[in-house]
């Protein structure tokens, strides 16, 4: 049986947490931020994770 590979896309943008939750980087907050109020950037810094319906697709192209 040969190894299973892990998708290149994905190892880029998630992170297993160790309670097994998937962690990503939002969007919105590389450029044109002027126009952005504090509030909203803020609340775009917090951590995002991978919605419970999706996360058996994450899971999968992150086998290890």
């Amino acid at each position: 049986m040969p190894k299973m590979k892990t998708r290149s896309a994905a190892k880029k943008r998630f992170k297993k947490t160790s309670t097994g939750k998937f962690k990503f980087s939002g969007a919105f907050k590389r450029h044109m931020l002027s126009k952005k109020t504090k509030k909203v950037k803020r609340r775009l810094k917090s951590a995002h994770y991978v919605h419970k319906a999706d996360h058996a697709r994450v899971a999968r192209m992150l086998p290890n």
